[in-house]
């Protein structure tokens, strides 16, 4: 059992996320740090922090699975009315006249932090609603958490998790399973997951959606400057970004455009 966690020990597991990961422990979230800490130490058989440590440094893949520990996956079916109305009635429906006017036949969207894959099918749901069969819909679904990328790609939720997605979304989306409801196979089929680390270029290009909602406010100023300035090269010339309504690109030195809907803000890349 790992008693109390010195300020070296701290200092060293801090610093050590940040650089793999952009991910910010503060003296004010501390405790979360420790208390994660703790956690895969009794997982992982290991003794001691030091030898936790040496270990990380030895195997990159317990990097991985340290940072998957120490993430935070909230999130739910149609997290934020306002978002996805702004989403349904405004961004889809320009997206959509604007691939009329240039011949345009796909629509490319990124979920980036996705968890369990809640929001990415969200957006396909929404999306094949109102998107022409003549348009093809494709959405890349990416996080850091292993764990939480296998859950979305199983696309099956408990009863409870379900809770918000509306009734003719739940019946015509899903099937009923004895463990809970199971994405339909079409919708699935939309949703591509990925492990990616907001840290690295994802390769992605030509986006005409970035989802990053609740991912930016883990991040220090600079990590967060780096990953918005990486939005911008993997989306087209005419695309929008979903940041969560806690984060903003206030005050960043960024060419984004602040966009206003009858929902909510979002920010847009409109290059003429």
């Amino acid at each position: 059992m790992v008693g109390n966690i010195s300020d070296e020990e701290f200092t060293q597991f801090r610093d050590l996320i940040y650089e793999a990961s952009g991910i910010n422990f503060t003296t004010s979230n501390r405790s979360i740090l420790e208390s994660r800490l703790r956690e895969r130490l009794r997982s992982s058989g290991s003794d001691n922090l030091s030898e936790y440590y040496r270990r990380i440094k030895r195997e990159p893949e317990e990097l991985k699975v340290l940072l998957d520990t120490v993430t935070t996956n909230l999130t739910r079916f149609f997290r934020n009315t306002a978002h996805i109305q702004a989403f349904e009635h405004a961004i889809l429906p320009d997206l959509v006249e604007h691939k009329r006017r240039t011949g345009g036949q796909s629509l490319r969207m990124w979920s980036a932090g996705c968890s369990t894959g809640e929001e990415p099918y969200t957006m396909a749901m929404v999306a094949r609603e109102l998107v022409p069969s003549t348009i093809k819909i494709s959405i890349t679904a990416s996080d850091i958490s292993l764990k939480s990328l296998m859950v979305g790609r199983q696309g099956l939720y408990p009863e409870n998790r379900v809770d918000h997605v509306p009734e003719k979304y739940l019946k015509k989306y899903f099937t009923k399973k004895p463990s809970g409801y199971q994405i339909n196979q079409d919708i699935m089929d939309m949703v591509t997951f990925d492990y990616h680390n907001l840290k690295n270029d994802s390769g992605l290009r030509d986006l005409d959606v970035v989802f990053c909602r609740n991912v930016l406010i883990y991040f220090d100023e600079t990590a967060q400057r780096n990953a918005v300035e990486r939005f911008w090269d993997t989306m087209g010339r005419y695309s929008y970004l979903f940041i969560g309504h806690s984060e903003s690109l206030f005050g960043m030195n960024t060419q984004f455009e602040f966009y206003r809907t009858d929902w909510a803000s979002v920010y847009r890349k409109k290059l003429v």
